[in-house]
C-alpha cells in the first residue's frame, strides 16, 4: 500500500488543522493505521493509532484530549484532527499503516510496514 499525508501547514496556537492520509494500492480496511511525526532536531514520536478491525484508538499522551484519528474505508483516507495546536507540536507528520498480523504494540515504529511521505506542520505563537 503507498501513503500520501496531506493537508500541512502554518497555523496559529490554538486553532486546528486536519491532516489527511490517501492510501493506494490496497484498501486501508486490512490495516491497522497511524501517524508518527519528527520535530526539528528531535527523534520520531507515536501520535495516534487506529485498530484495523473493532474501532480503538490510541494515543501519544501528549495528544491526548486534543487530537482525534479517524478513518474512512470507503474513501481509503485516514484523518487526524489536531485541534488546540501548541507551537510543540510543530512537526512533519506521517502517515503509517500495518498489515502484519500478531500482537500489535501500536506506539513503535517497527510496528508498521508501511509508511508515508510527510507533511509538515508548523504552529505558530
Amino acid at each position: 500500500v503507498q501513503l500520501q499525508a496531506f493537508g500541512g501547514g502554518v497555523v496559529q496556537s490554538g486553532r486546528s488543522l486536519r491532516l489527511s492520509c490517501a492510501a493506494s494500492g490496497r484498501t486501508i480496511s486490512s490495516y491497522a493505521m497511524g501517524w508518527f511525526r519528527q520535530a526539528p532536531g528531535k527523534e520520531r514520536e507515536f501520535v495516534a493509532a487506529h485498530r484495523r478491525s473493532g474501532g480503538s484508538t490510541y494515543y501519544a499522551d501528549s495528544v491526548k484530549g486534543r487530537f482525534t484519528i479517524s478513518r474512512d474505508n470507503a474513501k481509503n483516507t485516514v484523518y487526524l484532527q489536531m485541534n488546540s495546536l501548541k507551537p510543540e507540536d510543530t512537526a512533519v507528520y506521517c502517515c503509517v499503516a500495518r498489515g502484519l498480523g500478531g500482537t500489535y504494540y501500536y506506539s513503535r515504529e517497527d510496528a508498521y510496514d508501511y509508511w508515508g511521505q510527510g507533511t509538515l506542520v508548523t504552529v505558530s505563537s
